[in-house]
This record gives C-alpha cells, sequence and structure tokens, in this order.
C-alpha cells in the first residue's frame, strides 16, 4: 500500500509481459496484487490491521508466481497480463454499469464493501474517478493484448487465473455449491467444450475438477464480448488450501504439482490450436 506506482497508462497499474510471437494464449493474473496506492487508501474506511485482513481474503495470492512458472515452463511462451494494484482499486472484471450482479452486495468494479459485507469506503462514494482513472486504462490495454493476438495467429485464448478460499464467505452470491480444488468458469459463447476438456486433463491429478461452481464465467474484453468466436476463454478457479496457507499465507508443498498442471494446460492449448488452424487463412 505505497504511493501511486505510476499513471494508470503505465506499467506500474498493470503489465504486459510477451511471450512467444505465435502463442496465442493470455494468461490474465487479474487479483494477484496488494498494492494500493495511497490516494485510494485515504478513501477506505478500515483501519491498517483490518485492511490487512481483507486483503488476506480477496486477494489471490501467489497466482502471479503461478502464472511466471507456467510460462517458463511452457513449450511455447504464453503472454501474460498482470494487475499490478489490487482488486480493491477496482476490480477490471466487474460489468462497471448495472449489469454487474455484484454490485448487489457492493462489490461491483469499485467495492464498497468487505468480503464480510462491512463497509469499505463511505456510504456515497462516487466510483467514478476510480473507474476513470483505473479501470477503462486497463480495459484498453488488455483488449489491446487481444487484438494483438488475433492479429499474429488468428486466435486469442485468455485463461484468467485466480483462486479461492476453502470455505465460503459472505459476499459469495453462489457459493452454496461444490468447492472442488479447481472449478473452471465458463461462458457460453466464448468457451468451446475442447478447451474444457484440455483444462479438465491437465489438472485431473490434483484431486477433482468441476464446472462453474463456485464461481462461473470467464473474462473476454467487451469489445469482443459474445462478439468474436475466435477470442476463448476460460477461468481456472484453484482452491487455496491446495497450494497455500490460507488465509494469506506463504505457498505449501502442492504450488508445484499446480504450475505443473497449469504448464501442461497451456501446451495443450498451443497443439490445439495449431491442430484446428488459422481462421481465415
Amino acid at each position: 500500500m505505497n504511493d501511486d506506482p505510476a499513471s494508470p497508462d503505465t506499467p506500474g497499474s498493470f503489465a504486459l509481459l510477451p511471450g512467444a510471437v505465435h502463442s496465442p494464449v493470455i494468461l490474465h493474473v487479474p487479483h494477484s496484487s496488494r498494492q494500493i496506492p495511497a490516494p485510494v487508501r485515504d478513501g477506505i474506511l478500515l483501519d491498517d490491521t483490518s485492511l490487512e485482513d481483507e486483503l488476506d481474503h480477496i486477494t489471490d495470492a501467489h497466482t502471479a508466481e503461478l502464472a511466471s512458472e507456467a510460462a517458463e515452463a511452457a513449450g511455447l511462451r504464453p503472454w501474460r497480463f498482470v494487475n499490478r494494484l489490487s482488486r480493491l482499486v477496482v476490480d477490471p472484471e466487474r460489468f462497471p454499469d448495472e449489469r454487474e450482479e455484484m454490485l448487489a452486495v457492493g462489490m461491483g468494479a469499485v467495492y464498497t464493501r468487505t468480503t464480510h459485507r462491512a463497509p469499505l469506503r463511505p456510504a456515497g462514494a462516487d466510483p467514478r474517478p476510480l473507474i476513470d482513472r483505473y479501470f477503462h486504462s486497463y480495459a484498453r490495454a488488455m483488449t489491446e493484448a487481444v487484438t494483438d493476438r488475433l492479429a499474429a495467429t488468428g486466435r486469442a485464448v485468455i485463461i484468467d487465473v485466480h483462486s479461492y478460499p476453502t470455505a465460503r464467505l459472505p459476499y459469495e452470491l453462489h457459493g452454496d455449491g461444490p468447492r472442488p480444488p479447481v472449478c473452471l468458469g465458463t461462458d457460453s459463447f466464448h468457451t468451446p467444450p475442447e478447451l474444457v476438456a484440455l483444462a479438465e486433463k491437465a489438472f485431473a491429478g490434483l484431486g477433482g475438477v468441476g464446472i462453474d461452481s463456485p464461481f462461473s464465467g470467464a473474462y473476454v474484453p467487451l469489445r469482443y464480448y459474445e462478439r468474436e468466436p475466435e477470442v476463448t476463454a476460460l477461468m481456472v478457479e484453484i482452491r487455496r488450501d491446495t497450494y497455500m496457507k490460507e488465509p494469506g499465507g506463504p505457498v505449501g508443498p502442492g504450488f508445484p504439482r499446480l504450475a505443473a498442471a497449469l504448464t501442461t494446460l497451456v501446451d495443450a492449448v498451443d497443439e490445439w490450436t495449431r491442430s484446428v488452424g488459422t481462421p481465415g487463412r
């Protein structure tokens, strides 16, 4: 929670880490950071101890390191798009308007409630300055990354890397279903069954794979959402007890196996996209 690291249009707020020119894969890591710029911290009601506790619960800890290890080990290095700021600044995966169902629990693009539904920001706080400064620039950069992969390979495959707690938190709208070691979130338009099958096979050795429970959906930039079938996406939600000490502790002995499984998925996706060919070419 340091001073603002940079303008939102620089890698201080987010980073696109290049992969191989012929890789269609983007490992998207939106929730791994605990960084909160000082001006944003000033608008949060929690004291420092309570804020650290909230960050333990809301941060997808070690997912940036997970994506990094998978990228290093992959046969064809994937691209990585990594959020350098906490989702308590803005959540880049939410809709920035009334379409967002998480507004019902105060967790739209700018959160007003904590994971335990306590006040996070003052009542009536205006979300627009944070959306204007951080959300839109992130969305533009991610859209450009997808556009670049489409131009280079004819496809873009977004693998969204997340984690989730073993026990349901009060903010979860759909948390009463199964909580498998790995949950695959899908989208009816952007997640083909072949991609799901590849992920199920890659993560099969981790104790169980479920679909769309407790979390569903997959992130696609709005420019391409439900418009471009060559943009495919899958959310990978890893239950935290499989690889770390909860709620916000260090990695555990399961981390290397998880990194190897994600590497297997990246390699399988590269092979799959080559086998189906480049659209229109």
